[in-house]
């Protein structure tokens, strides 16, 4: 039933929000102001995996470390975060490259585990080996992306972007050790975003190399900022939602530092409203935000621990209303370009992930715990776009960008007009980086279209 709902709301949805196209010569092109182009869509799906790893290398070594029954769990959707990288790899540049960057990146994982040994172990040798083996994928990993785009993300650049990730989860789990708490969410926090800049390094290097497998569209026009940006506001709130109700279920010790980390989330959220719509609608947004949502989800976990049935009810009708609320208030912003009833479906489709994710974990279930996870996780990616595109046909003034030259030049380096590759390439890229999800999420991803 709930999968027909979802289905359902992805016709309503589609009917309701037409994509933004332009039609030239009688053939469809993408604009480069709109949200949901060739090039935005390739940097969207890259955004979700590589935050997506960071998220689950983070959680795995806080796990590890304490010894938690789900960490086995965490690392195997760690992996699998990985594996769901190399078809798009493959699709782009080829089977070897593809085999050489499965090699590479899927072993960096193991490093984590390297971290959390040495630490419970106190071995000061061990923790130097694993930094080694970092600094070796740092420059293996970081020649490997250069050769790969023709030198249009610099070997320099890409070294510099991943030695200032892997600090970010190395940072974050020293602190976390240390009982550090507060420190630990801010590098989370910090973390969790370099992986959208890189994101964003990367998807216009590829762009740039072979723009005509885009559309000549670019992944860093305004567009394409704005829905990275919901991307990560949207997602982020996902992962400490989940994590706050784990560590409130558990009474952790980190538990209010989690929560600490949502209330600087929920201001960033606040002021990115202010910045589109004014003081007004950001004061709308943080108190229907908190109020029937975030303390709920909290209200949902003393419920728990209370086995208080009664108590769960009434906060999960907090969420409904929510779900209700938050629907109308992006409807009204939105001047009717995202549908009220889409915007609410999806919303409460959200909520039931984050409560079916956390109804999992307290059941003991952890592969269906990560699994809902990840699901959940992707949906928000969703959420991004579709909220993107309702802003920029608003306002697409705010969101022009030239469109990127239908040739460009021969640096010499072998770069995109060197490039061999047919517009079967773009099918690839499109059907690789849909098949990343299971087949919910491809119904759930279109939700708010």
């Amino acid at each position: 039933m709930k999968q027909l709902k979802r289905i359902c709301v992805t016709i309503i949805a589609v009917t309701l929000l037409l994509p933004s196209l332009a039609f030239a010569d009688g053939k469809t092109a993408d604009m480069d102001s709109a949200a949901n182009t060739s090039a935005a869509d390739f940097r969207s799906q890259l955004d979700q995996l590589l935050s997506e790893h960071f998220v689950l290398a983070v959680t795995y070594m806080m796990k590890a470390y304490e010894d938690a029954p789900d960490a086995d769990e965490v690392y195997e959707k760690l992996d699998q975060n990985a594996q769901d990288m190399t078809p798009a790899i493959a699709s782009v540049y080829g089977e070897e490259a593809a085999s050489t960057f499965e090699e590479i990146f899927r072993g960096h994982n193991d490093y984590s585990d390297n971290f959390v040994k040495a630490a419970k172990n106190g071995d000061q040798e061990a923790r130097k080996m694993a930094e080694q083996e970092v600094k070796e994928f740092v420059n293996e990993f970081g020649g490997f992306l250069a050769k790969a785009t023709d030198g249009n993300l610099s070997e320099k650049t890409a070294k510099n972007v991943l030695q200032a990730h892997e600090q970010d989860v190395v940072n974050t789990f020293d602190h976390y050790v240390n009982e550090e708490y507060q420190k630990a969410y801010e590098s989370f926090r910090t973390g969790f975003h370099r992986m959208f800049d890189i994101s964003k390094a990367l998807s216009t290097a590829i762009t740039k190399q072979m723009p005509q497998e885009f559309n000549q569209t670019m992944a860093n026009a305004p567009s394409a900022d704005l829905r990275s940006s919901l991307n990560a506001l949207a997602s982020e709130h996902f992962a400490l939602a989940t994590l706050e109700m784990q560590k409130g279920y558990n009474q952790a010790q980190d538990y209010d530092f989690v929560t600490w980390a949502e209330n600087q989330h929920t201001d960033e959220f606040k002021s990115a409203i202010k910045n589109l719509y004014g003081e007004e609608a950001a004061s709308m947004f943080e108190k229907v935000w908190q109020q029937d949502h975030i303390n709920a989800q909290t209200n949902i976990v003393t419920a728990t621990l209370e086995e208080d049935q009664e108590a769960r009810k009434k906060a999960e009708e907090s969420l409904k209303m929510f779900a209700n609320n938050f629907g109308a208030f992006l409807a009204k912003a939105t001047d009717g370009n995202m549908p009220e009833n889409a915007a609410t479906e999806a919303i409460w489709m959200h909520e039931e992930d984050i409560l079916e994710t956390y109804d999992h974990y307290v059941s003991g279930d952890y592969e269906k715990t990560y699994n809902s996870f990840r699901e959940g996780y992707g949906f928000m990616f969703g959420i991004g776009e579709n909220l993107g595109s309702a802003i920029v046909t608003q306002m697409p003034d705010k969101f022009e960008a030239e469109a990127m030259p239908n040739k460009m030049p021969d640096t010499g380096m072998g770069g995109a007009s060197a490039q061999p590759h047919s517009m079967s390439t773009l099918l690839w890229i499109t059907f690789w980086l849909l098949a990343l999800g299971s087949a919910s999420f491809l119904y759930r991803r279109k939700s708010l279209q």
